[in-house]
């Protein structure tokens, strides 16, 4: 991605499930489905320019589907990417 893209470009959204919500509440971890193509140094910057915060660690995961057989033939949904922000002890997003 190029350098000044806008952070909301970088971040789509948070993922609120019930082991995200578990790690916000008693690690201060938080998730966020992120652009594919993202680097751990894009994320900080944006997680860090839109909420505020500081960042200690990051942990990223990209989930590739598998082809589903339709009607139609064979479709492959888009890969997503996830990312797990640790923040610096004392901070906190506010998501609700």
């Amino acid at each position: 991605m190029p350098a000044n893209v806008a952070p909301t470009y970088v971040i789509r959204r948070p993922l609120l499930s019930e082991k995200s919500t578990w790690a916000m509440n008693e690690q201060k971890r938080y998730a966020f489905i992120v652009d594919v193509r993202a680097s751990k140094d894009e994320i900080k910057a944006a997680v860090e320019q839109l909420y505020k915060v500081n960042v200690v660690s990051i942990n990223t995961q990209v989930k590739k589907h598998a082809a589903r057989r339709l009607r139609y033939g064979v479709t492959t949904p888009a890969d997503t990417k996830k990312a797990i922000v640790r923040l610096q002890e004392g901070q906190t997003i506010e998501l609700f």
